[in-house]
């Protein structure tokens, strides 16, 4: 039998909100393996990301941490995108990794001369917030009885998603599925979050949603936080919003990814927010 293999090539973009420096921005990407935009990649990809809650402290660094810890987790174990005691595991490895981070970080506050303040201890205890969205895909060896040789260039996804941070599957530039969204009207004010400080990792299981699908060659998958999903949700013509998200693929493009975003906030098609996207393209070969 020919055998038919899939590969896909990943690129990721994160910008802070008009007026914000990067350092200040709140919304984090984390996607294993580590790779330039251009790589082919032929085995698993996990993606995680973000949205930090502006409102807690130490948002950004609490995104950054799960994020990572998202990625890394559903590479080890992908059935915790099933949801159940696995998720649940997962939840309580990320929130136990908040602890230690702060210690660490107290510390060289102090070593800088500048330990925190007592308003600072308060608003810490009450711990950081993010979305998350998490993200799997494997190659699919299609039906036949041998994985090895089975003629497949195709991919499957996994999703786990707690907020409003959304995933777009796409084929031929159509959108074919929106999860854990579907309608910009489904945006409000309160997302679910992700607290650093919450240990019920039960409550977390049970608010967290969960999605599959499987991608042919051609297929894209967007990852997006919240101000550019509501944008791509409300976007009169998708099939064109598509084309102008695929002006940017990687790195290079990182200030003029800045320059569209300002763009579309001056016309206020866009709430000025951080934004994260990550783009999977499916390929066949």
């Amino acid at each position: 039998m020919t055998t038919s293999l899939s590969c896909v090539y990943v690129t990721h973009l994160v910008a802070p909100k008009y007026g914000s420096t990067e350092a200040e921005c709140e919304d984090a990407v984390a996607v294993l393996p580590g790779c330039a935009h251009d790589d082919m990649l032929l085995g698993p990809l996990t993606a995680g990301v973000c949205d930090g809650a502006t409102e807690s402290a130490l948002a950004k660094d609490w995104a950054r941490l799960l994020s990572r810890t998202a990625a890394e987790q559903a590479m080890e174990c992908p059935e915790l995108l099933a949801g159940g005691a696995a998720f649940e595991a997962f939840a309580s490895s990320a929130v136990a990794r908040w602890e230690p981070w702060l210690a660490a970080y107290t510390r060289a506050r102090v070593a800088e001369g500048r330990p925190l303040k007592w308003y600072e201890h308060t608003k810490l205890a009450e711990g950081a917030y993010a979305t998350l969205l998490t993200v799997r895909i494997d190659p699919d060896p299609g039906p036949g009885p041998d994985p090895v040789t089975a003629e497949s260039a195709a991919w499957r996804w996994q999703a786990a998603a707690l907020g409003d941070s959304c995933l777009f599957h796409l084929r031929d530039d159509r959108l074919l599925q929106a999860f854990p969204l579907a309608t910009a009207d489904a945006f409000g004010t309160a997302p679910d979050l992700f607290g650093s400080r919450n240990h019920d990792a039960g409550l977390l299981a049970r608010r967290a949603r969960f999605a599959r699908g499987r991608c042919e060659p051609g297929d894209r998958l967007f990852l997006m936080t919240d101000a550019l999903a509501a944008w791509f949700l409300t976007a009169a013509d998708q099939r064109s919003a598509v084309r102008e998200l695929l002006d940017f693929s990687g790195p290079d493009d990182q200030d003029a990814f800045r320059t569209w975003l300002d763009g579309l906030r001056e016309r206020r098609q866009l709430r000025n927010d951080d934004v994260a996207v990550v783009r999977i393209d499916c390929e066949g070969r």
